[in-house]
């Protein structure tokens, strides 16, 4: 059973991740630029998702493969470590945009409105409706005081620090601590904790192989999304 469901998981990852480049393409400039309308030769862009290819064919942006793979196997665990429960549908509908904050983040340190905002207004509404349905795995009620709470938190750290800690993030804690509160506390520490600690590790590499400096600027986000993904795992298969 949870081998066919990684694999119906692994199939979803790969055909939604094949949509993502063309919206890191548009999403990917600077917090004062409008989005991206056109290809890097002039053509017009049509729609949000699909393969980063201008009209006459050459490629641009991500590698369409690489974030197919990589949403693939995203969703694959998803899927394997929930197993036949409601909240999978959930974690598969949501990964995809997961995987596109972490890639536009990387690229420009930015995490767009138009994606974290609905991402917590999705997350909240998708998790009433599993909920609803038998055999779920969570709270609701958990999930809103996950976000409130994981939210509240990283608000406190933006005050404190807000050259280390940049808004966006703290909106994009809000989906992040909807997903995690739905399986209880221990996944809220465990998810926000793990992010700290790839952040880490990162930048700790970074200084060793002499890239950067102590005081580089490293985007936050998909650290965040990587720790809320290990807290998922563990707090879904626990459940």
């Amino acid at each position: 059973m949870l081998l066919t469901l990684a694999a119906v998981g692994a199939l979803w990852g790969a055909l939604a991740g094949l949509l993502v480049p063309r919206a890191v393409y548009r999403l990917s400039v600077a917090p004062d630029e409008a989005w991206r309308s056109v290809c890097p030769d002039g053509h017009p862009l049509g729609g949000w998702v699909g393969f980063a290819r201008c009209p006459r064919g050459d490629r641009f942006g991500p590698s369409g493969p690489s974030v197919a793979l990589a949403t693939a196997l995203v969703c694959a665990a998803l899927a394997a470590a929930t197993g036949p429960r409601p909240e999978a549908a959930v974690w598969l509908l949501l990964a995809p945009v997961g995987v596109l904050l972490a890639v536009v983040d990387f690229g420009v340190h930015r995490l767009p409105d138009v994606l974290t905002l609905p991402l917590a207004a999705a997350a909240l509404v998708l998790l009433g409706g599993a909920a609803l349905l038998p055999e779920h795995g969570g709270s609701w009620l958990h999930a809103v005081y996950g976000a409130l709470a994981l939210g509240g938190a990283y608000f406190v750290l933006f005050l404190i620090s807000p050259n280390g800690m940049g808004f966006g993030d703290v909106k994009l804690a809000l989906g992040l601590g909807a997903v995690l509160g739905w399986y209880g506390w221990g996944a809220v520490v465990l998810g926000t904790f793990a992010g700290f600690l790839l952040a880490a590790l990162y930048g700790t590499g970074l200084v060793i192989a002499r890239r950067a400096g102590r005081k580089t600027a490293i985007p936050f986000g998909p650290f965040l999304i990587g720790g809320a993904f290990v807290g998922l795992l563990i707090g879904a298969y626990a459940a």
